[in-house]
């Protein structure tokens, strides 16, 4: 299960780690650390060095709450930061926008992959992603950043999250993006309970009938919290719990603040798999 990222192929039947670097002030565990280019090379110079295949470059917080940002915004905190890492580090780029002026200008400063929260629903993003030839991951979320976490409620959630990513895989496909570019993402803490997160995290395996590639983030959410009462920066026992379950169940890439730490739990899980052959 091979992906082109922008001339970079990674196998994707093996589980990989992507590095988060949120370029904003208001992300829930990070905002206002690495907004400028020279400290979020840094910081992406580090994860790279411990294992990280991505590198996700985020400008807008979504968080729940959260406010939108200008695309103009957007853009002059993400490109600056994309142009610098493509230049200095040999890794795949994600960018994490919904924007389809960051989507286009991302691409042609060298990024990978794109992925949006919002699964290319915004205006012109579809478009966007289509003149970009980028691989992309869809996300399940019920409503919007600000308001999806007052009180979601599902008759089925297996049923409806996956019959939602299947929906936008079917949109996505007709408008140019083939099969093998697109990764589905469930929408851990997306407009979900902590019953939601933990049914869906128990289930992941049973995404995999869907066919493509998963893509998962847990790190430090609040449904850790829940479960631990521990606070953001207290959370990477928990974030590693849960990236080794998911590993276990299929995960193709898991989005983690903490990549060292992480990637100890991925080659633990590999060696696994490997000794059960």
């Amino acid at each position: 299960m091979q992906m082109n990222f922008a001339g970079k192929i990674l196998d994707l039947s093996r589980c990989h780690v992507m590095g988060i670097l949120n370029v904003t002030p208001d992300s829930f565990s990070d905002g206002g650390r690495f907004n400028r280019p020279d400290v979020a090379l840094q910081r992406a110079r580090q994860m790279v060095a411990d294992g990280a295949s991505f590198i996700d470059v985020g400008g807008e917080s979504t968080r729940p709450g959260a406010a939108p940002v200008s695309a103009q915004e957007e853009l002059d905190r993400v490109c600056p930061v994309v142009e610098v890492i493509r230049r200095e580090l040999d890794t795949v780029i994600s960018v994490d926008t919904s924007s389809p002026d960051v989507m286009r200008e991302a691409a042609t400063l060298g990024a990978g992959l794109i992925n949006d929260v919002r699964s290319l629903t915004r205006e012109g993003a579809l478009e966007a992603a289509v003149a970009a030839e980028l691989p992309v991951a869809l996300m399940h979320m019920k409503g919007e950043p600000g308001v999806m976490q007052e009180r979601p409620e599902y008759r089925n959630l297996l049923r409806e999250v996956s019959g939602f990513l299947m929906d936008r895989v079917r949109v996505v496909e007709r408008a140019g993006i083939p099969a093998d570019r697109i990764l589905l993402d469930p929408g851990f803490g997306f407009g979900k309970t902590l019953e939601h997160n933990l049914e869906l995290l128990h289930s992941l395996e049973r995404m995999k009938i869907l066919g493509h590639p998963l893509f998962v983030g847990m790190s430090r959410k609040s449904m850790l919290g829940q479960i631990t009462g521990r606070e953001v920066e207290e959370r990477l026992p928990a974030s590693i719990a849960v990236a080794t379950i998911a590993a276990m169940k299929g995960a193709s890439v898991i989005r983690v603040h903490d990549v060292r730490e992480t990637m100890d739990a991925v080659r633990v899980v590999a060696a696994l798999e490997e000794a059960g052959q």
